[in-house]
């Protein structure tokens, strides 16, 4: 299966970084198409996107000054699929995208996705100014996974990125 091309730019505000796509984002090549995964919703119940945007419309984004990545690019069923050798590459993959093009926030959609990439055992919901950067400049924000496996309620989720939605609202230009 393929994998799915990031959508980068210079000049972005925000990264959303996952896990890797999930065997439908393989099969579709876009991010976070999962019908069971609740991201474009959280976006936009958040404040993140004006409107509901469907999987398919991921490309668009890049005009709101958002990008999408990830720590592995190989479509899996799920996480327990990647392997220790894919998340050392990843890590040293995702930091070059990362120093390349700067992003004002990189945003880790998931906890798991953050310690992964910053090797740290704990994190909080929210911006790291506990910790320096892994990419000086670069501020890192860690928000719930938006998997529908997640049992957190749904409300909590979007109000985690909420705070990320009022910060770049509030710092924007």
């Amino acid at each position: 299966m393929d994998e799915i091309p990031d959508h980068l730019d210079h000049g972005l505000q925000i990264v959303f970084i996952g896990f890797n796509p999930s065997i439908r984002s393989g099969e579709v090549g876009h991010h976070y198409a999962n019908p069971r995964n609740n991201f474009w919703r959280i976006l936009h119940q958040s404040g993140l996107t004006p409107r509901l945007y469907d999987a398919s419309e991921d490309g668009d984004l890049l005009k709101l000054g958002y990008g999408f990545t990830n720590i592995v690019a190989r479509p899996t069923r799920g996480i327990d699929d990647i392997t220790r050798e894919e998340y050392q590459e990843g890590r040293e993959m995702l930091r070059s995208k990362l120093e390349k093009y700067r992003p004002q926030i990189a945003c880790f959609v998931g906890k798991g996705v953050y310690t992964e990439f910053s090797r740290r055992t704990k994190a909080n919901w929210g911006f790291q100014g506990d910790v320096p950067p892994k990419v000086d400049g670069v501020r890192e924000f860690v928000a719930p996974s938006s998997s529908g496996l997640v049992r957190m309620p749904m409300e909590e989720i979007v109000g985690i990125y909420r705070r990320l939605a009022e910060f770049t609202q509030e710092n924007d230009g």
